[in-house]
């Protein structure tokens, strides 16, 4: 009964860590997730350390809680992706590309379609139009309602024509 507890606990902790965050309290944001991993190291907290550390540029930081992340739950899909992410801003096309594949892998991870439209971007980035179109549209029929997947197949069909 006392995991639970603790897990209850460091789960109101990442949520309100989460909502200081959306609000731009990034520091505040940072504090209650730290929290949150006192009561109970979780592959949520540290996914969510990582990502208030990258809203900073930290993003040695971001990258090592993903790791650690990962270590803990290695079916829990957000650090990869995340981490895929990362890669991605130094430009690092190869290893972001691995990242994302490995988010697709993973069981517990319920926004398959932002590592497809992550894949997408990989691609496009590197000029290789027609597979970025195949990712986006995957991501699309992922989850419909994701329109930057949808504008991003018929911006890059209109540019392909």
């Amino acid at each position: 009964m006392r995991t639970h507890r603790k897990f209850q606990e460091a789960f109101e902790l990442i949520e309100k860590g989460y909502r200081y965050q959306r609000k731009g309290a990034i520091q505040q944001a940072i504090r209650i997730y730290k929290a949150s991993l006192k009561v109970l190291p979780t592959a949520e907290g540290h996914t969510h350390l990582g990502w208030a550390f990258s809203l900073q540029g930290e993003y040695k930081a971001a990258i090592y809680e993903c790791y650690l992340a990962i270590e803990l739950d290695p079916d829990y899909g957000n650090p990869y992706n995340d981490l895929g992410y990362y890669f991605l801003i130094f430009k690092n096309y190869e290893k972001a590309i691995s990242w994302f594949l490995k988010a697709l892998e993973a069981n517990r991870y319920d926004d398959k379609h932002i590592a497809l439209f992550n894949l997408g971007r990989v691609y496009e980035l590197q000029g290789k139009w027609e597979t970025a179109v195949e990712y986006y549209y995957q991501s699309f029929e992922k989850k419909p309602s994701f329109k930057d997947a949808s504008y991003a197949v018929l911006r890059l069909q209109a540019l392909l024509n």
